[in-house]
């Protein structure tokens, strides 16, 4: 697992994340894949406040408790929306202007750390995995690294709480079929690199998982996995705790 933090020359989308808070507008943030077209991620939505998330996000701040590590805080606009709650909230990010954006946008505990990083060992009751969070495994062979992690840094009985979806919408074949190539890769397995303007990212991997893969790996490591709520679209939000 990588376990490294961004340079300000590599951070695409902690640049965007700073402009659009410094200025309130952003160039586009493009989004590249060898799976996918080009895409781009409106910097606005970033920014969101809590009634403008949506539902799986907002069901997942409501059942967050106890001390709560929300990773790849980005914005900061899940860690605002806990605080306003009333919670206890420390988020963290590999993005050093996503950092300082969370900082002077008023989360109180915001640090630019790696959750893979050995040195990480603080404890919490809940860990945040939000917007498709269980991207940040990366492949299905990091998820022994995932869970051991996540044993460390778990209160006994804590939770994780993530978010994902389940790809295979996009192998459905007109009779409702899905020809997914199963001696292939993991079809959630995905690489992404971004830009904004002159800031080019490096490759990275992420996953897409779905519930009955994601179940499984996680029993087999001591956690039990609850379905909390379904999406519109083949997205989900889950709830694995230890055993």
């Amino acid at each position: 697992m990588n376990t490294s933090v961004l340079s300000k020359e590599k951070d695409p989308m902690g640049t965007a994340i700073y402009d659009y808070f410094e200025h309130q507008e952003s160039s586009k943030l493009k989004v590249f894949s060898s799976q996918f077209d080009e895409d781009e991620i409106p910097v606005k939505t970033l920014f969101r406040s809590f009634s403008q998330m949506p539902i799986l996000e907002k069901e997942a701040l409501k059942m967050a408790s106890g001390k709560i590590l929300d990773v790849g805080g980005g914005s900061g606009c899940h860690s605002l929306a806990l605080q306003e709650m009333g919670k206890e909230v420390r988020a963290i990010d590999i993005s050093p202007l996503s950092v300082e954006t969370m900082k002077a946008r008023g989360v109180k505990q915001a640090d630019l750390i790696n959750l893979f990083d050995p040195t990480f060992t603080d404890k919490f009751d809940t860990i945040l995995l939000l917007m498709n969070g269980s991207g940040i495994i990366g492949k299905l062979e990091n998820m022994a690294d995932f869970f051991i992690k996540m044993k460390q840094l778990l209160h006994p009985n804590g939770s994780i709480i993530l978010d994902s979806s389940d790809l295979k919408y996009l192998f459905e074949d007109e009779d409702g079929s899905f020809l997914i190539d199963i001696a292939g890769d993991y079809y959630g397995e995905v690489d992404f690199h971004m830009e904004y303007k002159e800031v080019k990212g490096d490759d990275f991997d992420w996953l897409y998982i779905d519930f009955q893969t994601l179940s499984l790996y996680a029993s087999e490591y001591g956690f039990a996995t609850e379905l909390i709520r379904e999406g519109k679209h083949y997205d989900y939000l889950a709830r694995i705790t230890q055993k």
